[in-house]
């Protein structure tokens, strides 16, 4: 549970206009599609991934990190990850089994003798959209235990797009389409408080001593 005490204390240390930033942004977050990246070798790439799912609105991405294990670019990432909640994973299966506990169907964007054109895509259900890497794809474990496969539509000789545009163009059309149905794709109303409370936190300098000063003043019991 969120201590709305310790919440309103922060809140009141924003400016106004940084709080109505929070409630807009959050309005249009959402943790109906989810974003899920396979052993990116070039991280710049995974870093541009997230600010793709900061701009249009995807609230987590998962990272499977089997055999590079790098960190995020922050410089790439232009402060993206203070926004986006990262997940990261040591295995494709404890990802995948993770998201379809979650409720998500199993996304595999590639070509591929099933695949769907991404206007034709059902967007009425949670999904997770894998990626792959830039040189090999995805892992023949998720293209076996995919739900269903997605790709761009492309009209010339070149047949790929680097991982980064590709995650921009999907997500931009899936979430412009989200939001113009009925689909109840919002964050709830807990979500929305848990995230108001970690940008408060990463919108304040010298948090922890401020944070330590009001428990000590204000203990709970």
């Amino acid at each position: 549970m969120i201590d709305i005490e310790y919440l309103n204390f922060l809140e009141n240390i924003l400016t106004e206009n940084r709080k109505e930033k929070f409630l807009k942004v959050l309005d249009n977050r959402t943790n109906h599609f989810t974003v899920a990246v396979e052993d990116v070798f070039q991280m710049h790439n995974t870093s541009a991934v997230m600010r793709s799912c900061e701009v249009f609105g995807i609230q987590e991405l998962n990272v499977i990190e089997e055999r590079y294990g790098k960190s995020i670019d922050k410089e790439i990432a232009m402060g993206a990850q203070k926004w986006v909640d990262i997940n990261t994973f040591d295995s494709v299966s404890n990802c995948i089994e993770t998201l379809k506990k979650k409720g998500y169907k199993i996304i595999a964007t590639t070509p591929h003798e099933n695949d769907c054109l991404l206007d034709d895509f059902d967007i009425s259900k949670p999904s997770a959209l894998f990626f792959g890497t830039e040189r090999d794809g995805l892992s023949e474990e998720i293209l076996q235990k995919a739900d269903g496969f997605l790709k761009i539509p492309m009209v010339g000789f070149t047949e790929s797009l680097n991982i980064s545009v590709s995650a921009a163009i999907i997500l931009q059309n899936l979430t412009e389409r989200l939001r113009k149905t009925d689909v109840n794709w919002h964050l709830s109303e807990e979500e929305i408080l848990v995230k108001r409370l970690a940008w408060a936190k990463n919108s304040i300098k010298d948090i922890k001593r401020i944070e330590e000063r009001y428990y000590i003043e204000n203990p709970k019991e």
